[in-house]
């Protein structure tokens, strides 16, 4: 009896494996949203986030977790952004050292703004984490929309975040 419990849930992990690496989301191609955010982290996010902003799908640009070290000046040098954008459309937080931290930074960031849709920018097989962790702290009135950059992370890469992702949903419906 117990090998049978204890063969349901491997074929139920390894469905869900399985399930979680074939459908990673995609780019979100147009639609506008009132923001953006991206979690630091991950190669092509930050350029992403700011291409949303170039092209009008959003009108300000949240960044969270960046390191404390990182001055404003330094950020608009590294990803050719002008004072002025600095200034009108990208905000940098400095609060978040991880992925649960994250969502609660942006989450305070948003309560200040009346903010009815957010774009949430960031890796194709990081987003069923970030956003189960955004959307368990940002209110359910505020739409979400998932825009992923496309990577090429390796079986392993799938395999941690496919357990982060497990224990994260764990933590959330037991409360820790």
């Amino acid at each position: 009896m117990i090998w049978r419990i204890v063969s349901a849930m491997l074929v139920v992990w390894l469905l869900g494996f399985v399930l979680f690496a074939v459908t990673l989301p995609r780019p979100l191609e147009n639609g506008v949203s009132d923001v953006v955010i991206v979690p630091t982290g991950g190669a092509g996010r930050i350029e992403r986030g700011l291409e949303v902003i170039d092209r009008g799908y959003a009108r300000e640009l949240f960044v969270s977790g960046v390191d404390p070290e990182v001055r404003a000046e330094e950020f608009a040098e590294q990803f050719d952004v002008s004072a002025q954008e600095m200034d009108c459309c990208v905000t940098l937080g400095f609060d978040a050292v991880d992925t649960r931290s994250n969502a609660r930074e942006a989450a305070n960031w948003l309560e200040q703004r009346g903010v009815r849709s957010v774009r949430l920018v960031t890796s194709d097989w990081h987003m069923p984490r970030v956003y189960a962790e955004f959307r368990s702290v940002i209110p359910s009135e505020i739409t979400i929309v998932q825009d992923a950059t496309v990577g090429s992370p390796s079986l392993s890469t799938l395999f941690l975040e496919y357990h982060k992702f497990l224990a994260s949903r764990i933590a959330y419906y037991t409360g820790l």
